[in-house]
């Protein structure tokens, strides 16, 4: 354990315990001094039911709060030792007229330590941990089969033992979700998964506590059918703070981080809030839940005390962005709180045409409204880290020689904030003739042209991050707005069969776009540009430039 002292709080003794980064074992993180964020209080409300799923996002501390659950059900006091659980287990104790800290057989599954590519890679990965158990609590190997093995290793713990068994699965969809894009390998886990997880239903009255977690939300008609029992609190408003960190324990467990953090970048206190806020905070996993910041990325802030996409940094599925793709979504639709009915969120097929349930669920979206009267939930970006990590993949996936085009999104920036149109649109003359004219989407000119039309609104969007960006956003304004600290552009594009790029230009001035950002006290920068449906390009631009009135 270190001491740190910040300048900013001179004289304030300030103890910084070592963060958790990548520490998913509560026995660890509590025996090695770590600074831990108190969610125990939630296993006194779980107790109340046996049979539990839990979907949240990668990285946000589900295998961690899994961990607790089975020390908790190992009966290993000593790790909770000044916890919330501490006192409430021995109080829920005598309540229920039994002795506290009992402990429970624990078969624990974690299906993320493995990738999965053929039904036999799972069909090991279940083969080891039967085996595992069977080694652990005695239990003979009577079948090849995994769900009747499975079956059979319960219900003889349950007989030696005396004792329930406790079932604890991390990550059970992993399967499923690395095949979403191939359905015929996802309906052949499907098969094997739902015999497996079905042994919960079938064998409850030896079952203590069952505790499963995910990044997909299951199907009531798929993995899940024979598991009626199950309750979901995903969305539940009383779990919506079970991971993640709530604003509220960010200022009350990161103080001294957030004084070093707020020194580092030369910030005040409430500044510096203010930027986590707005780069990690957003998820909410309720309608009338709290917002949580997502761990992993506070973590790596305060250890590196940098401002960071560190989530992104662990990589975006590549199928994900293949799925955009092939379901032809448009891009910007996500930017307009995009819609979804409370029973869709239950949907998961591998040939679904609709993403926003799998944006949801893997963390790209999250809720930002709900209507009780018709149970339609409006979604968006939580935050400015994940806008920005996915637009910038989505980027690299449209147009997959940009990042050999020796530039970046920062000269983008850089010529914006510059005034420098010229080298703008010259970058994005570049970028677009990176984008491959494929057979597929030469079949369908309406599809390739969309192409192009979310490349150019990625590179808006993305600038739009570090200034102020409207992009398309109502009829009788400019196509594109950008405001910068010193100037206002407006854009408008057309394309060359229906105007040229002075069309273009007049039009704004025509339609008197300019006119209310007159008063703003800043250069306005008029940009009327054409596109060449031949070359698949922009064409030509013009500029117009004045102080006040154009």
């Amino acid at each position: 354990m270190k001491l740190y002292f910040s300048k900013a709080l001179v004289g304030v003794r300030m103890e910084r315990k070592d963060l958790p980064i990548g520490v998913q074992s509560f026995e660890k993180l509590i025996s090695g001094g770590y600074l831990y964020v108190d969610k125990t209080q939630y296993i006194v409300r779980l107790l109340q039911n046996p049979v539990y799923f839990l979907s949240r996002p990668r990285r946000f501390g589900k295998s961690l709060f899994l961990s607790t659950l089975a020390a908790y059900f190992r009966g290993q006091k000593e790790l909770f030792k000044g916890l919330y659980l501490e006192k409430a287990e021995e109080e829920l104790a005598q309540r229920e007229n039994r002795e506290a800290w009992q402990v429970y057989p624990v078969l624990y599954l974690d299906l993320a330590r493995r990738e999965y590519k053929t039904c036999e890679d799972l069909l090991e990965r279940l083969t080891l941990n039967l085996r595992s158990w069977e080694a652990a609590f005695g239990v003979a190997k009577v079948s090849d089969a995994p769900d009747e093995q499975f079956a059979y290793i319960i219900e003889q713990i349950h007989l030696t033992t005396g004792k329930q068994v406790v079932v604890l699965v991390d990550e059970y969809d992993k399967p499923l979700f690395e095949s979403l894009d191939n359905e015929p390998l996802n309906a052949a886990y499907r098969g094997i998964l739902r015999g497996f997880y079905s042994v919960i239903k079938s064998l409850d009255a030896h079952i203590r506590f069952a505790f499963l977690t995910g990044i997909t939300k299951f199907s009531k008609v798929s993995v899940f059918s024979g598991l009626n029992n199950l309750r979901d609190i995903s969305l539940v408003r009383s779990f919506s703070g079970i991971c993640g960190i709530t604003a509220q324990e960010l200022s009350e467990n990161f103080k001294p981080y957030i004084a070093a953090l707020s020194e580092q970048i030369a910030k005040s206190q409430e500044e510096t809030l203010a930027v986590l806020k707005r780069e990690y905070d957003g998820y909410l996993f309720a309608a009338d839940g709290e917002n949580v910041y997502n761990p992993f990325s506070l973590l790596n802030v305060f250890a590196s005390e940098r401002i960071e996409p560190y989530w992104f940094a662990t990589g975006t599925p590549t199928f994900l962005i293949n799925y955009l793709r092939k379901v032809h979504y448009n891009i910007p639709d996500l930017e307009n709180r995009a819609r979804l009915s409370a029973s869709r969120f239950d949907s998961y097929r591998a040939d679904m045409l609709n993403p926003l349930p799998i944006l949801f669920h893997t963390g790209y979206l999250t809720i930002k409204g709900y209507d009780p009267e018709t149970w339609v939930y409006e979604l968006g970006f939580p935050n400015n880290e994940v806008r920005y990590g996915f637009y910038e993949n989505l980027l690299a996936d449209y147009a997959p020689s940009y990042s050999d085009l020796g530039f970046s999104v920062n000269d983008f920036l850089d010529a914006v904030r510059a005034g420098d149109v010229d080298t703008f649109m010259t970058n994005l003359q570049l970028l677009l003739a990176s984008i491959p004219y494929d057979t597929a989407s030469a079949s369908n000119l309406q599809l390739r042209e969309r192409d192009y039309q979310i490349a150019v609104y990625l590179v808006f969007a993305l600038v739009g991050l570090f200034t102020q960006t409207e992009v398309h956003s109502s009829a009788g304004r400019a196509d594109c707005v950008v405001i910068t600290e010193k100037y206002i552009y407006l854009f408008e594009f057309k394309l060359w069969s229906a105007g040229t790029a002075e069309d273009a230009l007049q039009q704004i001035l025509d339609k008197g776009y300019d006119t209310k950002y007159h008063s703003a006290g800043k250069e306005l920068i008029l940009v009327g540009a054409s596109f060449d449906e031949t070359k698949r390009n922009i064409g030509e631009w013009v500029v117009k430039r004045c102080s006040t009135n154009c």
